[in-house]
């Protein structure tokens, strides 16, 4: 996909300006001198390219009172798939990647508390039968990157 100004400049506001508004679409179309259906139509079409993976908001769980880990899992390579949907069918997993390790898929899951954590991966153990390695943080790093896009 071949990004023109208008994509260019969406992509440079969404990243850190997203409007906190009932009507945040038609906040960027008012910004950016177009429709609120042509905001909505390029933010869909830039997500179906896998240029936007989401939109949403950045929270810091800990300061909201959940707990946060990551996990590693030992699948077999024949189920990877399996475990790809067992994993992702999760609220709390919010990253997913595969890594060349015996331990060769690594997730992110966020719960409200401990116990709750390990209630959640018990549960998958459970359904995919794979053995699940929680690996909690004992230093935490927090990177934001903007890509600032040229016009």
């Amino acid at each position: 996909m071949i990004l023109d100004e208008l994509d260019r400049r969406l992509l440079n506001i969404v990243q850190s300006s997203f409007p906190v508004s009932a009507e945040p679409y038609k906040v960027l179309a008012e910004q950016m001198a177009t429709t609120e259906e042509e905001i909505m139509n390029r933010i869909n079409k830039l997500k179906e390219e896998g240029i936007i993976r989401r939109v949403g908001g950045v929270f810091d769980s800990r300061k909201l009172g959940y707990k946060s880990s990551l996990c590693a899992m030992k699948v077999p390579v024949d189920k990877l798939k399996e475990a790809e949907e067992i994993i992702n069918s999760y609220p709390g997993v919010t990253h997913n990647y595969l890594r060349e390790h015996d331990y060769n898929m690594w997730f992110t899951l966020i719960s409200p508390s401990e116990e709750a954590m390990e209630e959640t991966l018990d549960e998958m153990r459970a359904k995919s039968g794979c053995e699940i390695r929680n690996l909690p943080a004992t230093r935490f790093f927090k990177i934001k990157v903007d890509f600032k896009l040229k016009n």
